[in-house]
């Protein structure tokens, strides 16, 4: 019935989309691109980039090849790419990224490690016990 029709799947198709309104709870795995506009209280794993919708909250640790965020995020946040976060993305945990933007008026408290390509292991930091920001060196921080 279904014969000769193949989904390609690759980390640049978005295959996975959490509505608003949805309530996800377990661990996602994916090969292909992932948008959230719900809320996930679960890992995130993904090899394509993960996109966190306006209203999306997702509640443990992200990693993914490049994540976009607009929403909310409490959890560490592994990137092999570039974290992006927008003016109304909030990042509430530690980061591990090549390269880190954040718009003006968008909020990251917790920690930075930036890794560069030859790095053959990202590993997430431990979670900070201090209640301030901090930010290790080297940083690079690009506002819009």
């Amino acid at each position: 019935m279904f014969k000769g029709k193949k989904h390609a799947h690759g980390i640049h198709a978005t295959d996975t989309l959490i509505g608003e309104g949805t309530l996800f709870e377990g661990r996602i795995k994916s090969e292909a691109s992932i948008r959230i506009e719900g809320q996930v209280t679960g890992d995130v794993d993904c090899a394509g980039d993960v996109t966190i919708g306006e209203k999306g909250i997702v509640k443990s640790n992200v990693i993914a090849r490049n994540v976009i965020l607009a929403g909310t995020v409490n959890g560490n946040v592994l990137c092999k790419g570039k974290l992006t976060i927008h003016a109304t993305g909030k990042l509430y945990g530690n980061t591990t990224a090549q390269s880190l933007v954040i718009a003006e008026g968008g909020l990251f408290q917790g920690m930075s490690k930036m890794e560069s390509t030859e790095s053959s292991s990202l590993e997430m930091p431990a979670p900070s016990k201090q209640t301030e920001s901090v930010t290790t060196a080297p940083t690079v921080i690009t506002w819009q």
